[in-house]
């Protein structure tokens, strides 16, 4: 009876060691002896037992987070960044072989990538063009990543954490242009305006007729509000010969 036990229990030692199961996002690089002997998978997957190994890969796009980052931009600002990388596994063999633990090496380098690219712009390149930042930072990391069998299919700049005392000036900033903006359209109202008035004003003049009609039509406003106190626009034509009599 223990005999049989430990046959039983042997058996299933070799069948766990022999017979493994990929998915269909999963690729197996089998090392014989230590050396690879190539990809396998998905589905059943017969090795040898004790000579050969099996190492999973797995084939889908991987979101990694990159941890925010103390980064001195170029006019020597400090402020926090992180971002997210997204990735795949194209060669599982290469990701195998080439390197130790592919995805901590793929994040230690998107960290790094990360302080060195960004301290190369002014603050306001950041906030700005994003795009550009992003596409720098994925051709570097798929660049450097692609002797892995890592394809880097994109790099998304998530959070800029300012100081707080750069987040009080740029406010003041904003305030101070808002301000600027709204004397520059408060004087070009004015300057329309004051174009309108000298083309009635010439209009009125070609024409007395018209003159009286607009005198009327402001005394028929006055009267129409219910004052009653009414001042009469007085013409200038009437007074300007009292003013060449004094003078």
């Amino acid at each position: 009876m223990p005999f049989i036990i430990f046959a039983l229990l042997a058996v299933g030692f070799l069948l766990f060691n022999m017979v493994k199961i990929l998915a269909e996002w999963e690729k197996g690089v089998v090392l014989r002896l230590g050396r690879s002997v190539g990809m396998r998978g998905p589905g059943l997957i017969i090795l040898i037992p004790f000579i050969e190994k099996l190492y999973r890969v797995d084939l889908r796009m991987v979101t990694m987070d990159v941890p925010s980052q103390d980064v001195i931009t170029q006019d020597n600002i400090s402020m926090k960044v992180n971002a997210v990388v997204y990735f795949r596994v194209t060669n599982p063999e290469e990701a195998i072989t080439k390197v130790a633990e592919y995805y901590f090496a793929t994040s230690q380098l998107a960290q790094t990538t990360l302080r060195s690219v960004l301290g190369q712009f002014q603050m306001d390149e950041i906030l700005e063009h994003r795009d550009k930042i992003n596409l720098r930072l994925q051709e570097i990391l798929d660049k450097q990543t692609e002797p892995w069998g890592i394809k880097v299919s994109m790099v998304e700049v998530k959070n800029i954490d300012l100081p707080k005392e750069m987040q009080s000036a740029m406010a003041r900033q904003a305030e101070a242009e808002r301000e600027r903006r709204a004397k520059v359209i408060s004087a070009e109202g004015e300057l329309q305006r004051a174009e309108k008035l000298a083309e009635a004003s010439r209009k009125l003049a070609e024409s007395p007729s018209a003159l009286q009609l607009a005198y009327m039509q402001t005394l028929t406003e006055i009267a129409g509000e219910g004052t009653r106190t009414i001042i009469f626009p007085l013409p200038m034509d009437l007074v300007k010969p009292f003013v060449q009599m004094e003078k």
